[in-house]
Formats: structure tokens, C-alpha cells, sequence
């Protein structure tokens, strides 16, 4: 049925609770404190024989544990704190793979000016790596899916997309890339970053009306974005990566759909009022990182790219767990 079909089933046998400072259905949860803060709260999980490629090691996976905790964290503005993970293994599974885990907790955790401040551990048939990242923040600041995003807003970016698909069309297709492309596909699968100092500036703007992280592949963010604001978008500039557009070009793939389907980019997708430009661009660059407008939320549902004169639909591609599709 798809997780998010399956999550729906789920959330109608939960009572939401009052006064939720971001509803069911973003990237993460919150509790208001009372004092006009609010503790956003995000948990993630990987499993081995689903969700790590060939290649990557204990503390590359554990890493990855912490950047797709907080980048959600991120993604509603707040700094992470703390983490705490959790981790399942087989009763043989190699002490020295544990204590790289370990490694790997602590390098993400402190890269993202957090401590890991407990967690557990448990016998299990395979890896399990679970984490929750928590961090605090002015609950007046976060933003939301749902923060607003109406017709003519720009919808941006603050990456480019596709290198990660480079990288697991090698890994799980066989096609090998370029030499100049191979390693830096292989760094975005291996060691993603979360855009966490972007989510921050751009939340202190006050001006964003529409805000996630594309974790499970831009197509899938566009999708979730419609059903949160209610309205489509018009991509006029696909934001493809340089790299997985001289890839698709040499090995006669689609770049595009390198672009929209690939997913773990972790990269914050928003929209904001084309008046404030300026001041959305001058919140990036003081954090190092470049704007990309890529379209305008539509008046329609649909969801489309602009391919010289004809609007093409986007399907939804991307991650789904208990599909077996990427």
C-alpha cells in the first residue's frame, strides 16, 4: 500500500494532541513549553537490508543516522541539542562495527553542534539504526509545510539534485559513471549533508511560507508540499547537478528524472512571496549557500514542469517503503 497510505491508516487511530505547534504530517513534531519556545522532536530509522547501499560502513551509517534526523530539524528552523540513537544487531555482529556506529554518532552529532546524550541497544535479526534528534527554538519561528504558500509564491531550492541517483544507479544498476563524477556520487550516497545552518537562516527571516526536507526525492517533497498547502507548482528550472547531467547525458538516462526521483539529497524545499526575495537570498549567502528558484506555486494541483513550450507532468517518484520502488 505505500507508507504514506500506510501512515494514514495509522494517524486515524491517534487522538492529535492540543495545541501541537506543528501538526501530523511534517517533517518533525514539537511541544510548546509555555514560555514561547517549543521542543521539536524528530525519530528516523535505518535498516540494513533496506535502506544501506553496498559499499557504505558502520560509521557511515550511523552518521547518515544523525543527518536525516536533524536535517528534518532543520527543516522547521531549529538547532539540534541532542541525539540519542538506537541500534539493533545479531548476537555475532562484529564489536569493532558497533564501537565505528559509536564513532559515527558522535562525528554527525557534533558536526551539527549536538551531543549524543543516551540511547539503547537491543538483539536483533538484522541492523537497526534508530535516532531522535531534538532541539529548542521560538515556536513563532518554525515553519511548516502548511505555513501559508499561496499562488505566485516562488518555490525554491537550496541545492541541486540528481548526484545522489548517479551514485545508486551505480551501486544498484551496475552503470558506472564517469571518473570525475563516480566519487563525488559515491560522496553524496556514502556522507550526505543536512542543510541545518540554511533552515535556521531561513527561518529567522520570518518570511517563508512552505518549508520541508526532500529526503525522499524532490517528486515525493512537491507532492507532500501540494497536500499540505493545497495548491500545485510549475517547475520553470528543474535543479539539476552539473555531474548527474553529464552522466545522464553520456549514458542516454533522463536527467530529469535523475533530478525529481532520486531521494536522500536532504536539501530544505520551500516557498516564499517573490517580494522577499532579497532578503531570502541575503539569509543564504550569509550561511555560504546559493538560492535556487526553481518555480511558483500554481493556482491549479497539478504538478509540472515547464520543457520548452509544453508543461510536462511530474510524476511521484522518489523513496517508498513496502513498495519496493525507488
Amino acid at each position: 500500500m505505500g507508507e504514506r497510505t500506510l501512515i494514514q491508516r495509522i494517524m486515524k487511530q491517534l487522538t492529535p494532541m492540543p495545541g501541537m505547534p506543528i501538526p501530523f504530517w511534517d517533517d518533525a513534531s514539537a511541544l510548546s513549553l509555555g514560555d514561547g519556545r517549543a521542543l521539536v522532536v524528530n525519530t528516523d530509522m535505518l535498516v540494513w537490508k533496506t535502506d544501506i547501499p553496498a559499499g557504505m560502513t558502520s560509521f557511515q551509517a550511523a552518521r547518515k543516522a544523525v543527518v536525516m534526523n536533524v536535517s528534518d530539524l532543520g527543516a522547521k528552523g531549529a538547532q539540534p541539542t541532542a541525539f540519542m540513537p538506537n541500534i539493533g544487531i545479531p548476537d555475532d555482529y562484529p564489536v569493532e562495527a558497533v564501537e565505528d556506529m559509536a564513532k559515527g554518532f558522535e562525528a554527525g552529532a557534533r558536526e551539527y553542534g549536538c551531543h549524543v546524550v543516551g540511547g539503547d541497544t537491543n538483539e536483533a535479526c538484522d541492523v537497526i539504526i534508530s535516532g531522535t534528534a531534538l532541539g529548542i527554538m521560538d515556536e513563532k519561528r518554525i515553519m511548516l509545510r502548511a505555513g501559508g504558500a499561496k499562488p505566485g509564491h516562488i518555490l525554491a531550492t537550496t541545492g541541486y539534485f540528481g548526484l545522489t541517483s548517479v551514485g545508486f544507479t551505480h551501486l544498484m544498476g551496475g552503470i558506472e559513471p564517469q571518473k570525475d563524477v563516480k566519487q563525488p556520487a559515491l560522496d553524496a550516497v556514502y556522507m550526505p549533508k543536512a542543510r541545518v545552518e540554511e533552515g535556521i537562516a531561513l527561518s529567522k527571516t520570518g518570511v517563508v511560507s512552505s518549508c520541508m526536507d526532500s529526503s525522499d526525492g524532490l517528486s515525493v517533497s512537491l507532492y507532500d508540499l501540494r497536500r499540505s498547502i493545497g495548491f500545485g507548482f510549475v517547475v520553470d528550472d528543474p535543479p539539476i547537478h552539473p555531474l548527474a547531467l553529464k552522466f545522464a547525458e553520456r549514458k542516454g538516462l533522463d536527467p530529469v528524472s535523475l533530478a525529481f526521483n532520486g531521494g536522500e539529497e536532504y536539501e530544505l524545499v520551500f516557498t516564499y512571496p517573490p517580494s522577499k526575495g532579497s532578503k531570502i537570498k541575503a539569509a543564504l549567502k550569509s550561511v555560504g549557500c546559493e538560492l535556487l528558484n526553481i518555480g511558483v506555486v500554481s493556482e491549479g494541483k497539478e504538478i509540472v514542469y515547464r520543457r520548452q513550450d509544453k508543461l510536462v507532468p511530474i510524476k511521484k517518484g522518489g523513496w517508498n517503503h513496502f513498495t519496493g520502488q525507488k
